[in-house]
């Protein structure tokens, strides 16, 4: 079943070039799907039609077959949650507990579901003992988590992370990501991951790249991520894992292009004993 589709789908804002014009993007439900793209190119804006924060001037957008428009955002914006990239913008309590409930709070939950909503929610993203804590003391890393546990407490059935580990140092990018993809392996929650980051785009099921509002790629990581030239063209870099194999291959070792870092060190290995 289809999680969320996009049928020749235009927008543009009131000001300024940027526009996207007869769009067609599906996720079905349970996939992970990473979307790529430079600056400006349409990644946050397909975040916000996805669950009415925009509406489009043109197409139809649905989520889980029934369509996003003004009578239905109250229920879209239930099943489609939206974590955004500065935590410090999401919070609205000063403790954590508070910080979580409120959504849930704001679309009419029992007390009773709340609190079990809560104990779910942080003990999905690993904040268990901080329930108390105040949420101006927590690191970038834990306040992202915590963003995410007030969107999971609404359970969600989708879930769009928009730049969501832009501001977070390696070790809190990772912690993120595990959660993330633990809620997609585990608890079966389809996921748009929105990143700049190659690396994070490689756990996906699929990749997209978007360039001006249109979506100029799409396939595997792996289909995505050996298209060279075409990744350039739109301001794109190489996972690290790529640039990796590349030189070694600059530099007269013979090895396969692989995303898989187990993969990659066979292959040295490989090339190692050969010329042993």
């Amino acid at each position: 079943m289809k999680a969320l589709e996009f049928k020749d789908v235009s927008f543009s804002y009131d000001e300024g070039p940027f526009k996207i014009e007869h769009l067609n993007f599906s996720v079905e439900e349970g996939e992970f799907v990473a979307v790529l793209g430079h600056n400006g190119s349409g990644k946050s804006t397909l975040a916000r039609l996805s669950n009415g924060i925009l509406e489009p001037d043109g197409g139809t957008i649905s989520v889980f077959g029934t369509e996003v428009m003004s009578a239905t955002f109250f229920e879209t914006r239930k099943q489609v949650g939206v974590v955004f990239q500065n935590p410090d913008n999401q919070t609205v309590a000063s403790i954590v507990e508070d910080d979580v409930a409120f959504g849930a709070e704001n679309v009419g939950t029992s007390r009773e579901e709340i609190g079990r909503r809560i104990d779910f929610a942080l003990s999905a993203v690993g904040m268990e003992d901080f329930r108390t804590a105040s949420v101006a003391r927590l690191s970038g890393g834990q306040k992202q988590r915590i963003a995410i546990a007030g969107v999971l407490a609404l359970k969600p059935r989708i879930m769009i992370l928009d730049e969501s580990t832009a501001m977070l140092d390696p070790r809190g990018r990772k912690e993120i990501i595990d959660v993330v993809l633990r809620l997609n392996r585990e608890e079966k929650m389809t996921v748009v991951l929105i990143t700049h980051f190659l690396e994070e785009a490689l756990l996906a099921d699929r990749a997209i790249v978007m360039n001006r509002g249109e979506i100029v790629m799409q396939g595997t990581p792996g289909e995505i991520f050996l298209r060279h030239d075409e990744l350039f063209t739109y301001g794109l870099a190489l996972p690290r894992i790529s640039k990796i194999a590349l030189r070694l291959n600059e530099g007269g070792m013979s090895v396969k292009e692989v995303l898989d870092p187990k993969k990659l060190a066979e292959e040295i290995a490989g090339e190692l004993s050969c010329g042993s």
